[in-house]
């Protein structure tokens, strides 16, 4: 099994964005040390997350390892030149070659600041996504047609092209990972509900691809927010500063920082309980946490039901020294 993380840089309590983002490179550091696969950083663009420019935590946590995979998890296309963001991405691989992913999503961010990410402020947020995807793949590819101008656009080397992994929660991605015989990861802890439907599509829907950044075989990833503490009451507090999150979005209160775990019990006015996982389904719980055993346990079931051999994690906890604590106790799984 393997193990990788996305990391949204959180903001601690009590720090600066700053100091948030130095933890960032310390997982990272960590999380090499103990053999994860990657380590991706979100874009969000939210009170309580710093990391909004994922291409630049790349670049500064690259620098600061030197084997494990970093990348984006994801780069919101939709609000991007898909020229750009090739050359950024090839640009990162020139400069730590063999280590970049390149994630791709797409999402709203919020109406004042999707605008705000928009250069041209007239068209729509969502509707030109599989435009932009397509010009992607034939700048990675060189494979613009002789009579489009941008043929004569070079990008770098052919070496120089990312691992690219699309992500998502809907069939929109699934389907096109699929069709573009690219890497597929289903956010689970945004939608939980659709896992087994959505890679079962990926897998329906895949096209072997010869291309320079396609696959011969389909690869899927479960993305899944996870909480590992030496005891379950210990995960559970730990896990309700990510409970609190959620219900801040669900009640629409977007402007918040998240609080430290035994606050966040207070505010929330219960302990979190466990979410059980009802084996052969293939639709995990919105949160795993619990002991290393209970969450080897769902880890298995899902990777069996699923037939998944790598788990990308999200955590959201706002205790520093807890969170390294749950990556440490989560790599006896690999």
């Amino acid at each position: 099994m393997k193990l990788s993380i996305v990391d949204m840089a959180v903001i601690q309590p009590g720090d600066h964005p700053g100091q948030t983002l130095q933890h960032s490179v310390k997982l990272a550091q960590k999380a090499e040390f103990l053999g994860y696969e990657r380590i991706w950083f979100s874009e969000h663009h939210a009170n309580h997350i710093v990391s909004r420019a994922p291409e630049v935590m790349i670049a500064a946590v690259a620098a600061k390892t030197s084997k494990i995979r970093v990348g984006s998890g994801s780069v919101l296309l939709n609000h991007y030149s898909a020229y750009k963001v090739a050359e950024t991405f090839c640009t990162l691989n020139e400069l730590y070659p063999g280590r970049i992913d390149l994630g791709i999503g797409r999402a709203t961010t919020g109406q004042v600041i999707d605008l705000a990410l928009q250069q041209d402020r007239s068209r729509g947020f969502l509707a030109n996504s599989d435009e932009q995807l397509n010009e992607l793949m034939h700048w990675m590819e060189n494979s613009f047609s002789l009579e489009v101008a941008f043929s004569n656009i070079p990008i770098h080397t052919i070496a120089s092209r990312p691992e690219i992994h699309l992500s998502g929660t809907s069939s929109w991605s699934s389907t096109n990972a699929g069709r573009l015989g690219l890497r597929y990861i289903h956010a689970a802890f945004f939608n939980p509900d659709v896992t087994r439907l959505v890679i079962d599509n990926y897998r329906a829907n895949f096209a072997p691809s010869d291309s320079i950044i396609g696959l011969r075989e389909p690869e899927a990833r479960l993305g899944i927010h996870v909480v590992c503490a030496d005891t379950e009451e210990e995960a559970l507090i730990q896990l309700a500063s990510v409970e609190l999150a959620y219900h801040y979005l669900r009640t629409r209160q977007y402007n918040f920082l998240l609080p430290a775990p035994n606050e966040a019990v207070k505010i929330l006015g219960y302990l979190p309980r466990i979410q059980p996982y009802i084996k052969g389904t293939g639709v995990p719980p919105r949160y795993i946490a619990g002991t290393f055993e209970q969450v080897a346990e769902r880890f298995y079931y899902l990777s069996k039901d699923l037939n998944i051999n790598e788990f990308v994690i999200q955590d959201m906890m706002t205790d520093q020294e807890a969170r390294l604590h749950s990556y440490e106790l989560l790599s006896a799984l690999l």
